[in-house]
């Protein structure tokens, strides 16, 4: 079949197939030639200006204004293989782009760049991250976290008011500076597939307990050992807990963890003493106690520190100094944050949530 020649030269040349009938290029240069200007022209052929500007210096210079194809360079993989390197990156979504780049060789012979599976798996949404690190859960923890969430999910601001979040955190010297990237898509951020889960770090440094309520929170307190339950009774209860329990009234709820001093038998005397009612919780919901959000800012108050701490001294005047340091309104958003965490706890039904 050939082609229809739509070069344009001095002599006005109409398309083959239609005698009788100009084609637009025609026009344009019809018109230009009959001494109308670009931007008559343009607003008659509601076309850019710029383009009518071109298309008459191209004619002017060699007398034909036929489009030149150009197939630039020729894509490398095959939308097979292209289908390929997705379905590889999704089964196994720890594989590098070089792994993925071997692999794709050994199977179609075809060898492509780093980026290139960079920019195919783009295409498609799978973005390298690193994945997120959530403690393990087991059926039963997912079927627990299902019962409680849906037991507090319509609880009023007023009844969240009276709930004190504790937990302990440890701050080291330390820190984790591995990169692992995975593939996956953006919104995917805490599916199963894309987390590492995993307990707890490593390194010399401070174990902290601190607790918040709507509109306050108890000192910090800071020491080198592990929490026991003498301790966490003589300490934490006597000199912080049982002081809002005072404050409050019958209506005081205090959240703590399943960890072992938690529940020793001298800590629930000690509770039961002081008329201090324990909320019940779920155990591996980190991401259910607003609390772990507040470590995350005493982090990033003390990674921003200049200069930075250098020894466990001076990470510990760090830890009281920016724990006061810490805004009350971000606090108490964290608090009414709780009807928000029930549902999305609801929602992934029992598994980890964007918390």
């Amino acid at each position: 079949m050939r082609r229809r020649n739509t070069a344009i030269g001095p002599e006005t040349v109409v398309e083959k197939s239609s005698p009788h009938k100009m084609s637009p290029i025609v026009r344009i240069i019809g018109r230009l030639e009959c001494g109308r200007t670009q931007l008559e022209v343009s607003e008659g052929h509601g076309i850019a200006q710029s383009v009518i500007s071109r298309l008459w210096q191209r004619f002017q210079d060699d007398g034909n204004v036929s489009r030149c194809y150009s197939t630039g360079r020729p894509r490398v993989t095959t939308p097979n293989e292209d289908r390929y390197l997705t379905v590889s990156a999704k089964r196994n979504r720890r594989s590098t782009a070089s792994d993925l780049s071997h692999q794709l060789s050994s199977a179609t012979g075809t060898t492509v760049s780093r980026q290139t599976v960079y920019r195919r798996l783009g295409h498609i949404g799978l973005y390298a991250r690193r994945p997120v690190r959530c403690v393990p859960l087991t059926a039963t923890h997912c079927r627990l976290r299902l019962a409680w969430s849906r037991e507090h999910t319509l609880w009023t601001p007023q009844q969240w008011s009276c709930v004190m979040f504790s937990d302990e955190s440890r701050f080291s010297l330390q820190s984790d500076s591995r990169r692992t990237f995975i593939w996956r898509a953006p919104g995917t951020r805490y599916h199963q597939e894309n987390t590492i889960e995993r307990h707890r770090y490593g390194g010399a440094g401070w174990l902290v307990w601190g607790g918040i309520i709507l509109g306050s929170r108890t000192d910090l307190h800071v020491q080198s050992v592990t929490i026991t339950g003498h301790i966490y009774r003589d300490v934490i209860l006597e000199q912080h807990v049982r002081l809002f329990r005072g404050a409050m009234g019958a209506e005081f709820l205090f959240m703590d963890d399943n960890a072992h001093p938690h529940r020793a038998n001298i800590v629930d005397a000690c509770l039961q003493s002081e008329d201090i009612t324990r909320m019940d919780w779920p155990a591996y919901s980190p991401d259910l106690n607003p609390i772990e959000h507040v470590w995350d800012m005493l982090g990033r108050r003390i990674a921003a520190r200049q200069p930075p701490p250098t020894c466990l001294p001076e990470l510990r005047r760090a830890l009281l100094v920016e724990w006061c340091n810490i805004s009350q309104d971000p606090i108490d958003n964290l608090i009414l944050s709780m009807p928000r965490r029930c549902k999305a706890c609801i929602a992934s039904s029992g598994r980890h949530t964007p918390y």
